[in-house]
């Protein structure tokens, strides 16, 4: 299987696929739950980056490998690993957030504290 790559999705874009079909995504936030207790959008499940070892064994059975799904970190790059790894364990439909939180509280929604 050829190295798929996943796509890309800005924070505008974020809060429009929120509003009208917020309810068919599947939003996945790997920061560390430090981190979510400051700055968090809701709807978004967390599950830290640095915890994969507990978690990745049920991400097939939590998560439906074929919806599409939104991967969220600080600033984009936790997320970009994540949305790899998921391509490896099957998920077809896979977007990193550009610019992760921060961007969204910078341009989306100001009441998000940056940290």
């Amino acid at each position: 299987m050829a190295n798929q790559s996943f796509k890309e999705i800005r924070v505008q874009e974020l809060q429009q696929r929120l509003i009208q079909d917020g309810s068919n995504l599947q939003l996945l936030d790997v920061r560390e739950p430090q981190e979510v207790a400051i700055a968090q959008i809701s709807g978004f499940v967390n599950l830290p980056l640095s915890e994969c070892d507990q978690w990745q064994g049920e991400i097939s059975t939590r998560f439906d490998t074929s919806k599409e799904t939104l991967v969220l970190c600080h600033h984009g790059s936790r997320s970009a690993q994540m949305c790899q790894w998921l391509l490896s364990q099957g998920f077809t439909d896979v977007s990193n957030i550009v610019g992760g939180i921060d961007a969204y509280s910078l341009l989306v929604d100001n009441s998000i504290p940056r940290y």
